[in-house]
């Protein structure tokens, strides 16, 4: 081994350091790595960067776009209102989003998937008041799951499946007079690996909904505190034609949102104090709202409702525009001691104030008649140029924007809608009418994506505000480390060190020894390149023990696709890393018994349904051995990843004429 390979073995080992650590963001750590192999000469710069525009990564940055769309146009809340529901429980929240998870993740690629969860997740979690660290672990690692029920549940499982077509191509003899075996037919490459995934699923469903909440440990938990802090007394009206007529408080999902509380309904002017969840809402009800802003900014993006001022409606400029803002009314405001009406504050700032808070007290009466004083902090609804045009005047003390209080565009949130359905259409029909084949996955992201800013469901502006940077950086600099592993053949030296020691196990002891290899290599590569490395060192082990090669494939087309132990071992794994605000080492804490599951499960079903000597085999054949026969000595050492290489091209190839996306 060269001291290149030395070399990355270190940079990956203080690499897994520094994650450990929790001192630096990943996305430094990853580009720090990146950069130290980049220097010294390890890998070549355009083959290290090479992964920033990997199908991935860019397939990531265009589902972050869609997701935005959905996002400002409230197609997002409703998604999550009819999928996910208000469960009770921790347990009975993770069953409903685990579930649809898993099954979609079949027979989807499970980054899209994971992309277009990440924001419902994050507003649901706010909803029921639940720590997102305890939902976007198991979001990813259900995704997961599901992608190793079907064949083209994701990439890696394609890659394995095309590198043993070609290599029962390449020995059809040998194993059909060995053992009997036949080309494994199109329905039982699809399902094949689904022996093992669908039971594992299952279980690890279970596991996900009975430990998360115990091990998963909780980051960025709602502030609760905020309730005594700054509130406002918002008052909103139930719009004529509002899908909110004829529901309940209940009903309308108004009766628990966090940080904000409904004190009283006003119906044709007769004040209705502590009302209860079965109060059914009227058109043209005004509804008193107490909560801290945040909460506010929630409240503004439910359909049907509206600030109880005309005073909003009336403001100038485009909808796209619009914001919220807080101002601190100033000693030398010439609004001092005037109210609202009186001071036009409409006309003179092209601003409508929603609410006012002072000093911790409720100020009562209408909006108009209000009073304002030195040190009000007014809630305003106006366009994104008045912080520019008021930061520095003496009227205010202070001018400060909110993020994500943009104006929710509910009419066009079908729109969104359609984009959505269009996208799923195109990435799991397996050939267009009127095309005549399937569109490459990643053109259909780009597709979706081009089409929300085009119908105005978002911005551009508002669209590259949205795009998570460091998830697509931590994914791009991971790709290229992992290649500098496999370049240097850092990887291949310690797999065939492990696979000495697996040798002498027996045949199952060697799928065990296969499963935990694999998991060990995704963590330091791609999934799809430890399955890619993995493959020649599998079939030489099978060879070596006379044994059957299908069980041996599943088993490594199955650990290459469930990946739960650090962040960097699946793309999804990154994806909710910094959204989950998790450390490197918390993905272990409900990771090993996955992982441990999984093994267990792997290793006693798939023998059962895949023999290692099966009964179609010639009688006359030798009895199975587990250690290494005379004519087998050295196939370990002959099979190495460089014959694997052009297969892997050709495997690429394949993927992308049949239209499954090519993520990691």
């Amino acid at each position: 081994m060269g001291w290149e390979a030395w070399y990355t073995l270190g940079i990956v080992a203080a690499l897994v350091a520094a994650l450990a650590s929790g001192k630096m963001g990943s996305d430094t750590c990853m580009l720090t790595a990146l950069t130290l192999l980049m220097a010294a000469g390890v890998i070549d710069a355009s083959e290290a960067v090479a992964g920033f525009a990997h199908p991935a990564v860019l397939m990531i940055a265009a589902l972050f776009v869609v997701a935005t769309g959905l996002s400002e146009t409230g197609a997002m809340t409703a998604l999550s209102k009819h999928l996910l529901g208000r469960p009770k429980t921790l347990p009975g929240a993770l069953l409903r989003l685990t579930i649809p998870v898993t099954a979609l993740s079949a027979f989807m690629n499970n980054t899209p998937i994971v992309a277009m969860y990440l924001p419902i997740v994050d507003d649901w979690s706010k909803k029921l008041n639940i720590s997102p660290s305890k939902l976007f672990m198991p979001l990813s690692f259900a995704a997961i799951l599901g992608g190793a029920c079907t064949l083209i549940g994701t990439s890696t499982n394609l890659a394995v499946n095309s590198l043993y077509i070609e290599y029962f191509r390449n020995h059809a003899a040998e194993l059909t007079a060995q053992f009997g075996l036949s080309e494994p037919s199109p329905t039982k490459q699809f399902w094949w690996i689904s022996v093992v995934g669908v039971p594992g699923a299952i279980v690890g469903i279970g596991l996900i909904a009975l430990l998360s909440g115990k091990l998963l440990p909780e980051r960025r938990r709602l502030n609760q505190s905020g309730l005594e802090g700054r509130r406002y007394t918002v008052e909103m009206m139930v719009e004529p034609g509002s899908p909110l007529v004829g529901q309940s408080i209940e009903q309308a999902g108004l009766r628990h949102l966090p940080g904000l509380f409904l004190s009283e309904i006003e119906r044709d002017g007769v004040v209705r104090p502590a009302v209860g969840p079965d109060e059914v809402l009227q058109a043209n009800d005004r509804l008193v709202f107490v909560g801290v802003v945040e909460s506010v900014v929630d409240l503004m993006k439910i359909r049907g409702l509206s600030p109880a001022t005309d005073q909003v409606r009336k403001v100038e400029g485009s909808r796209a525009q619009r914001t919220l803002v807080e101002a601190v009314v100033s000693h030398n405001s010439p609004l001092v001691r005037r109210t609202v009406r009186q001071s036009q504050f409409r006309t003179r700032y092209n601003a409508a104030i929603v609410a006012v808070h002072r000093g911790g007290q409720r100020v009562a009466g209408k909006i108009g008649d209000i009073v304002l004083q030195p040190g009000d902090t007014l809630l305003l609804s106006t366009h994104q140029g008045f912080l520019e045009a008021n930061r520095n005047s003496d009227h205010f003390y202070l001018v400060s924007g909110i993020e994500g209080a943009r104006e929710v565009r509910h009419e066009r949130a079908w729109v969104a809608a359609l984009i959505m359905v269009m996208l799923v259409v195109l990435l799991t029909v397996p050939t267009q009418p009127l095309l005549g084949r399937q569109i490459p996955p990643i053109t259909a992201g780009f597709l979706a994506a081009t089409a929300m800013i085009i119908t105005r469901c978002c911005t551009g502006t508002v669209a590259r505000q949205n795009i998570n940077w460091q998830v697509l950086l931590v994914i791009g600099a991971a790709i290229g480390i992992g290649r500098a592993m496999e370049v240097t053949g850092a990887a291949q030296v310690v797999a065939d060190l492990i696979f000495k020691v697996v040798g002498p196990l027996g045949l199952h002891g060697a799928l065990a020894g296969l499963f935990v290899t694999t998991t060990a290599f995704c963590q330091l590569i791609t999934n799809k390149g430890a399955a890619v490395l993995m493959f020649p060192i599998t079939m030489a082990v099978a060879r070596d023990m006379n044994a059957s090669p299908e069980p041996f494939v599943v088993t490594l087309m199955v650990a290459s696709a469930l990946s739960f132990l650090t962040p960097v071992g699946f793309v999804t794994n990154l994806m909710v890393f910094g959204p989950g605000g998790y450390r490197f080492t918390d993905y272990a804490r409900l990771g090993t018994p996955l992982t441990i599951a999984m093994c267990v499960l792997c290793v006693l079903i798939t023998p059962l349904a895949f023999p290692f000597h099966p009964e179609a085999a010639s009688q006359d054949q030798a009895p199975p051995v587990a250690g290494r026969s005379s004519e087998h000595a050295g196939a370990l050492s002959s099979w190495r990843v460089e014959p694997a290489a052009p297969m892997v091209r050709s495997s690429a190839e394949r993927m992308e004429l049949g239209g499954t996306f090519p993520g990691p």
